[in-house]
């Protein structure tokens, strides 16, 4: 079988399928990037590993009802997709967000079991949420909300069946109100939620470490192509943890941070943040939770509904905001810039025409499944830490992930066709995430 005709049979079945528009993208990006491997293996062909993975193992879809301050009812759907669990556990975030559809969730989950493949955590793929909005809710307002999805959500999850965490509008406050309920209803307090707080049982480090993890992958891309982090010029879209943790990491590698953004636009300091700014800007996102144009600082200035990417003259871009987010003429201002690196710290956040942008003109590339894989990896260390009933400290739990991180990208190195001297990470994490998955389909039978 040529790896043309193992292409063409993985698109046949994606039709079949009839997945929706963000899901589709990803299983075609996935399906092309795996046609040699399926191509070379008859086992594979045999079990079907393809398509047996194109299929959740089951959606759930519930409905949530809460009161707002003023006594109102409101109504809202929440989902999880416990995708596959192989290799373990099902293990992904919630996302709290108007956005969020099953299309958005089945997208989630399916790249999320290739990423915590990479890991080589002994967890399978999941992810959930709900289309709240907890922007502009009170804390009581999020709490009722929290607490009523969490009545549907506890009978389908548990420390050894299916482990949630946070993502876009799930932080520490919504996991200590669904853990409360949790623990309300079950009478159980073990590790059923990661992302908690720390009096919770959470880990120290957790907070950090999508970023750090992000900025790591990075690095270890740079000097495997020869460059340093030290003394480059660093853009970052998104002022969640992820991307200002990612911003206070590549300060202290001694790179110069020139951006981050929201939904509202983006924040663009041209001679770099420094690290006062950045500590205080997590203290008013995190705690404060505002926006962008009402924070000030020097040599800061806001561009109003705009992404950072032409505002500045930079080496690394670290899309760190939310999926889909830089599209193919995005990718052309970033490499027109002189950019080298794109690190996604996000979910998928550049489309398929964007990445091919990045190929085409030679700017080294760490897809989402590697370079974003440092939450769901500290994730699994806090499980560790709640059933042996321990507490880690944060130097053990950054030191440990920065191994995973620099595991995954041996590993991406490892399986990636290399072409003209740079490596196709997004082709390598594709395949050895897909190489771990399909060897535990197999060994299980049907």
């Amino acid at each position: 079988m040529t790896t043309m005709d193992a292409t063409n049979d993985l698109a046949s079945m994606i039709d079949l399928v009839n997945p929706g528009t963000l899901y589709r993208s990803a299983i075609e990006e996935v399906a092309e990037s795996i046609g040699p491997v399926i191509a070379e293996s008859e086992q594979y062909r045999k079990a079907r590993v393809f398509e047996r993975l194109l299929i959740p193992d089951r959606v759930i879809r519930f409905r949530v009802e809460w009161v707002n301050d003023e006594g109102g009812v409101e109504v809202n759907t929440g989902w999880r997709v416990e995708h596959t669990n192989v290799l373990g556990p099902y293990k992904g975030g919630l996302r709290f967000h108007p956005s969020v559809t099953e299309d958005t969730l089945q997208f989630l989950a399916y790249e999320q079991c290739f990423k915590n493949a990479l890991t080589g955590q002994p967890i399978g793929g999941g992810k959930g949420g709900s289309d709240f909005d907890p922007k502009g809710k009170s804390d009581n307002e999020v709490m009722r909300f929290c607490q009523s999805f969490m009545r549907e959500l506890y009978r389908h999850i548990g420390p050894s069946v299916d482990v949630p965490a946070g993502d876009i509008g799930v932080g520490g406050r919504e996991i200590g109100f669904l853990y409360g309920q949790y623990m309300k209803i079950t009478k159980q307090r073990d590790g059923v939620l990661t992302g908690k707080p720390v009096g919770l049982g959470g880990l120290l480090g957790r907070t950090e470490a999508t970023g750090y993890g992000c900025v790591t992958f990075a690095e270890a891309m740079m000097k495997h192509r020869g460059d340093k982090i030290a003394g480059s010029r660093v853009a970052i879209s998104g002022a969640g943890n992820v991307a200002l943790y990612a911003a206070e990491l590549a300060l202290q590698k001694e790179a110069k941070v020139v951006s981050v953004s929201d939904s509202g636009g983006s924040l663009v300091c041209e001679n770099g943040f420094n690290g006062d700014q950045i500590k205080e800007l997590i203290r008013f996102k995190e705690v404060e939770r505002g926006r962008l144009k009402d924070w000030s600082g020097d040599g800061c200035v806001f561009h109003s509904e705009d992404k950072p990417w032409k505002h500045a003259e930079y080496d690394v871009a670290l899309p760190c905001a939310t999926q889909h987010e830089i599209e193919e003429s995005d990718a052309k201002v970033i490499a027109d810039r002189g950019c080298l690196y794109v690190a996604e710290g996000a979910n998928m956040p550049c489309t398929h025409g964007a990445r091919s942008v990045f190929h085409d003109r030679g700017v080294t590339f760490g897809p989402g499944k590697a370079a974003n894989a440092g939450g769901v990896a500290t994730s699994c260390f806090e499980m560790s830490q709640n059933a042996g009933h321990e507490t880690w400290t944060k130097d053990r739990t950054l030191e440990k992930l920065h191994g995973v991180m620099l595991d995954i990208h041996e590993q991406c190195v490892e399986h990636a066709p290399k072409e003209n001297g740079i490596v196709n990470y997004g082709a390598g994490a594709d395949r050895a995430g897909f190489v771990k998955l399909a060897d535990a389909i197999v060994a299980m039978g049907v």
